[in-house]
């Protein structure tokens, strides 16, 4: 198993954002990520960061491989929160063509940073809302299958469908390399049960997002809202998951990142024993 954390949490907000990509601190994240001692940053990719992110060329994929090499950090996932600001639902199908286009790009620039999988969240602006909306995500998504193959990545799926609805969207899409993000706390703020989650869908589990919330609240430092910690690690060890953990707990004070992602690095320890 392998502890991540998300990009932008080892540094201040910016632009009153909770989670971004740090426009004026993605250089130092690796070294702040090295004194967390976390191994691996999940890279986000959104509107916000779009003409900076180094990601999205080659001249600035080579600058991330450097700095990965200098500091011993990894980049195992890419947090594509670009299609939650941008979904690949209620669009014309001209956008959808062209976020579609972004899509593929990004997965062939995350393997080149050596990136195993990408992530896509179907949460808020791009929350799957009906039938309709989950069978458009589906025939989108499934354009994107060919790259998988060729590339030999993954690609997760975040949503704030039930166990049901999840289970019929990842069937509509059907193939293997299409696995589900499991967030811990945005799944206790929706109330859903772990143990009918992951039921549900957890042979098709690829990755978890540690984070802590209050039931129909906001994010809290991890072990202090209604998330079942428990139960998921019960779950987890039963499903004998082996796959990235990523730290997106609440953030404390400006300017004390690192110390804080270290508490978080220690609750995760103690939690589900990763590293």
């Amino acid at each position: 198993m392998k502890l991540a954390v998300m990009h932008g949490r080892l540094s201040p907000q910016e632009d009153g954002r909770f989670q971004s990509f740090p426009r004026s601190s993605w250089r130092e994240e690796f070294a702040r990520a090295t004194q967390a001692g976390i191994p691996a940053i999940e890279w986000i990719d959104d509107t916000y960061g779009a003409d900076i992110t180094p990601l999205r060329t080659d001249e600035g994929v080579e600058e991330m491989l450097a700095l990965m090499s200098e500091h011993n950090v990894e980049i195992p996932s890419i947090c594509a929160d670009s299609f939650m600001e941008e979904p690949l639902i209620r669009c014309t199908q001209e956008e959808r063509e062209e976020r579609l286009k972004l899509l593929e790009l990004l997965f062939h620039q995350a393997k080149k940073v050596g990136a195993s999988h990408l992530g896509i969240p179907f949460l808020d602006n791009s929350a799957l809302n009906t039938k309709e909306e989950i069978d458009t995500a589906a025939t989108a998504l499934q354009l994107i299958l060919p790259t998988l193959d060729e590339l030999d990545m993954e690609l997760h799926l975040e949503t704030s469908l039930d166990p049901e609805n999840f289970v019929y969207f990842l069937k509509q899409i059907g193939h293997p390399k299409v696995k589900v993000t499991y967030d811990t706390g945005n799944s206790a703020g929706l109330g859903y049960n772990p143990k009918e989650e992951l039921a549900a869908y957890g042979n098709q589990l690829g990755s978890v997002h540690i984070k802590d919330r209050m039931l129909n609240g906001g994010t809290v430092e991890l072990g202090t809202g209604d998330t079942d910690f428990s139960a998921v690690q019960k779950e987890l060890d039963r499903l004998q998951f082996d796959g990235l953990f990523t730290l997106q707990g609440a953030r404390g004070e400006e300017g004390k990142e690192v110390e804080q992602l270290r508490k978080y690095h220690t609750f995760s320890t103690q939690t589900f024993g990763v590293a």
